[in-house]
């Protein structure tokens, strides 16, 4: 959940940290002397990127794979406000101006609020002061009580809940998803992968020390991007990288002029 400036000295400073470490092991463990044990670090480092490797990929698609999830739930959260809003047309005058009303400062607040709290502090989000849930509360206490005195309005009330217990299931996930993390024990396996991997790297013993150079800061830029990449994404709504409240700017557009707009 770093923004674009922080994710930039990441990856200078891993870059410069791993050029010192190379100049630190030239300068106490010449090349030419370290150049008799390549034949046994070659097949180590191979063995060592190839695991590294592995769990790099594996956590690059298992982040955006939650990002995709979290973005698809948002979405059809939205959906299923438009749906409850439309819905609502079928209930009695009363009950369908509130349950309307409710839906309208419900979406606004959503973008205006609650979005903008989730990005920059996602456990501000239990306040539900700033929050869309009293609007929500509000929503299930108007289809609570609407009567229902024939089939037609018992068929818009049963819609009208169907799609508002869907929109409340798709919010308490959307919740949810702004607060958690990867595990920690996973950025450390991940960081000391990385060290260990460029670590190795160092050791080849060449005498082409200029081209040594080039590698080592290629490996390192690979595995810092790698490394910011997974940071960013695993908080589908923080930082640089994140879920858009397009979903509910395009609802907002809907209910608030509903003519002439298809979605």
């Amino acid at each position: 959940m770093l923004d674009i400036g922080q994710n930039i000295y990441i990856v200078v400073l891993w870059i410069t940290l791993s050029i010192t470490c190379l100049v630190m092991l030239n300068t106490f463990w010449e090349p030419s002397r370290r150049s008799v044990h390549n034949d046994v670090i070659g097949w180590q480092i191979a063995i060592l990127g190839t695991i590294y490797a592995v769990m790099i990929g594996f956590m690059l698609y298992a982040v955006w794979n939650n990002f995709q999830t979290a973005e698809t739930n948002a979405n059809n959260e939205a959906n299923d406000l438009v749906n409850l809003y439309r819905a609502s047309d079928g209930l009695p005058q009363v009950q369908r101006d509130q349950m309307q009303a409710f839906a309208r400062n419900y979406v606004q607040s959503v973008v205006t609020q609650e979005w903008p709290q989730m990005n920059r502090d996602p456990a501000g989000t239990n306040n539900n002061r700033y929050m869309a849930q009293p609007y929500v509360m509000g929503m299930w206490h108007v289809a609570a009580h609407t009567p229902a005195n024939n089939l037609a309005e018992q068929a818009n009330l049963r819609q009208v809940m169907v799609e508002l217990s869907s929109m409340t299931e798709h919010r308490r996930v959307r919740l949810l998803e702004s607060r958690t993390a990867m595990p920690g024990i996973l950025w450390a396996v991940l960081v000391m992968g990385g060290v260990i991997t460029i670590a190795a790297s160092c050791l080849i013993g060449s005498e082409n020390v200029p081209l040594h150079f080039v590698l080592i800061v290629a490996i390192s830029l690979l595995v810092s991007l790698a490394l910011v990449a997974i940071g960013d994404i695993d908080r589908p709504f923080q930082g640089s990288v994140h879920v858009n409240p397009s979903g509910f700017q395009r609802a907002q557009d809907t209910i608030l002029h509903p003519e002439g707009n298809s979605f």
